[in-house]
């Protein structure tokens, strides 16, 4: 049994161009390039080895020294050429960095040469098609350039491919009225391959329109050569990844864009006309690139002169607790508007929690205040929400009554929530607020901002005159700046002021 040649042996040769090509049917080539001649200037191995080798694609005694498998593979590697491997029994292990897939109607004319390699010296594998049937069938996912030619007949109908009537409309349609069929056909079946165009010189028209349907590049039949092929394959495959990656970004760009202006779409629009209060709102959602988070609030003004005042939690800081709490917001204008308040309205805001959930173990906790027409009292409802706080002049800011806060929605079937009455005065601002505001660090520890540090905070920014939305900007940004850098929940603030 002959011993194998050393592959190590075989690659500086095909490379420097001093191994012959091998012919599938008779072993070494009888007719060898020069030493320092490259096979593509030597014109008996640029005419006989692309021939040989797309007339015998299923050769048994290449397989296995080319790289040639079931789906047509022909890998461009020194045991190509080099005659006493073809003995060997094992697979090449060289790897292939690169696979281009030639659709040609006539292999024996192809321009492919055998010295076909990557940017990195490393061999080029070539799958071959003689018509689109064969060219979807090799299209895998590991092929990435395909050398089409524009001379290939377009597809023809489903008709005439089962034999039907006009079984010539293929060939019409290809060359008549659409010279670009086959080409588009081919970027339909493969959009995430780079593709490049083969044709002829006296043509050079139909090669820029292939460019502007969709493919990389163009080249000239009678003036291709190996290394012009490497180089534009190379090309094209780059090029590709960065059409494709500038697309997903494009994309990517216009979704956020839709997102964003969705959210925006989605945050409430308080209704009071007609009332002496002022509004004031901060919101900063916790998730990254987010303009919506779990948190919501709403305020509403019912014909009878009470302005309606809430602010929640969902739990979580998903996309689907953003949903949720959207939900919760538009039921909760929903029911204020038809007359509900207190106790009914949150125990039926619990049903629609319930229901909407996607999740037993989501809650949310929620603040309701109704200010009576004349501003000087409120009824307060907490369910598992932090008290709201309430300054006005010569009173520092406090927070009001929670002893009979309920539980969250969506904890225990069937809960009560009962109705504070407090009472406000002449002159007030009252600020509605989510955990986010007070679950901050303070400094490098582990200590949290809490309720009370939040009161200290609120009644120094007053003291400093600042109200409305300005104090509220003071007031998230000293907590920011307390906790030492963007805050992990979701915030929400709502200032309503009442000045005679």
């Amino acid at each position: 049994m002959p011993v194998p040649v050393p592959r190590q042996r075989a690659i500086p040769a095909v490379e420097c161009g001093q191994a012959p090509a091998a012919s599938p049917d008779s072993g070494p080539s009888t007719e060898q390039a020069p030493p320092g001649t490259s096979p593509a200037e030597h014109p008996a191995a640029r005419r006989e080895h692309p021939a040989e080798k797309r007339e015998n694609p299923t050769d048994t005694n290449t397989e296995t020294s080319t790289g040639t498998d079931a789906l047509g593979d022909r890998t461009q590697e020194p045991a190509a050429s080099a005659g006493p491997v073809t003995h060997g029994t094992a697979h090449s292990t060289t790897p292939t960095n690169l696979t281009l897939l030639l659709i040609e109607d006539d292999p024996a004319g192809s321009p492919i040469v055998p010295d076909l390699l990557d940017q990195s010296g490393k061999p080029i594998r070539v799958r071959t098609a003689r018509n689109l049937t064969e060219a979807e069938r090799l299209l895998t996912d590991d092929v990435h350039c395909i050398l089409l030619d524009l001379a290939l007949s377009a597809p023809a109908p489903a008709a005439a491919r089962t034999g039907g009537e006009g079984g010539g409309a293929g060939e019409d349609d290809g060359e008549g009225s659409d010279e670009l069929a086959v080409l588009r056909h081919v970027l339909e079946l493969a959009p995430r391959h780079a593709v490049l165009a083969l044709t002829s010189s006296s043509d050079a028209e139909r090669g820029a329109e292939a460019v502007a349907v969709g493919a990389q590049d163009y080249l000239f039949r009678d003036e291709l050569d190996g290394r012009l092929l490497s180089r534009a394959i190379r090309y094209a495959v780059e090029r590709k990844r960065s059409d494709s990656a500038e697309r997903r970004l494009a994309e990517g760009r216009v979704r956020a864009q839709e997102n964003r202006r969705l959210e925006r779409g989605l945050l409430p629009t308080p209704l009071l006309a007609g009332s002496p209060l002022r509004f004031a709102a901060r919101y900063r959602p916790g998730r990254s690139r987010a303009l919506l988070g779990g948190d919501f609030y709403d305020v509403v003004r019912t014909p009878d002169g009470t302005v309606h005042a809430m602010i929640g939690d969902v739990c979580g800081h998903g996309p689907d607790e953003a949903a949720l709490g959207v939900e919760l917001r538009i039921a909760w204008r929903a029911l204020t508007l038809a007359g509900l308040c207190g106790d009914e309205l949150l125990g039926t805001l619990q049903q629609v929690l319930e229901h909407e959930r996607s999740d037993e173990e989501i809650f949310a906790t929620l603040c309701a205040v109704d200010i009576a027409p004349d501003g000087r009292s409120a009824g307060l409802c907490l369910a598992g929400h932090p008290s709201p706080l309430v300054a006005g002049p010569g009173a520092p800011a406090r927070l009001l009554p929670f002893d009979n806060n309920g539980p969250a929605l969506g904890l225990l079937p069937g809960g009560r929530w009962p109705r504070t009455q407090v009472g406000l005065g002449a002159e007030w601002s009252l600020m509605l607020y989510t955990d986010g505001l007070i679950e901050g660090h303070v400094g490098e520890g582990r200590e949290r901002l809490g309720q009370d540090g939040m009161v200290e905070l609120v009644r120094r920014q007053i003291a400093e005159g600042l109200e409305g939305e300005r104090l509220l900007r003071a007031t998230v940004n000293e907590v920011r700046e307390l906790n030492g850098g963007e805050l992990a929940d979701d915030v929400a603030v709502v200032l309503l002021d009442r000045i005679p």
